[in-house]
């Protein structure tokens, strides 16, 4: 999802979120700040909530899942790795972008 700024924002104006925020306030901000509808929000809101539960436990047994392996220049080699193939190993996984 991209969230794009309207117009001119003085982010003076916005109120930080902290961790004692309500859903409703922090929706309020987001209204505030992104170039959707309240509707799409809450569309975006209901379609987030929907997929959670498909969000493994904490302390559960991690889902089994196949990834391609890569060569140095990040490019495909064709061979993939299962988790389930490196039990009892190490596994470090890292989320994220490095862009």
């Amino acid at each position: 999802m991209t969230i794009e700024v309207k117009g001119d924002l003085d982010v003076g104006e916005i109120q930080p979120f902290t961790p004692d925020m309500t859903p409703a306030d922090r929706k309020k901000i987001w209204l505030q700040i992104a170039d959707i509808s309240e509707a799409e929000f809450d569309a975006i809101f209901v379609e987030n909530k929907a997929r959670q539960v498909n969000v493994p436990a904490l302390g559960s047994k991690a889902p089994d899942f196949e990834l391609d392996i890569l060569d140095k220049e990040n490019g495909r080699t064709g061979d993939k790795v299962k988790l389930s193939d490196l039990r009892g190993k190490p596994v470090g996984l890292i989320f994220g972008s490095y862009t």
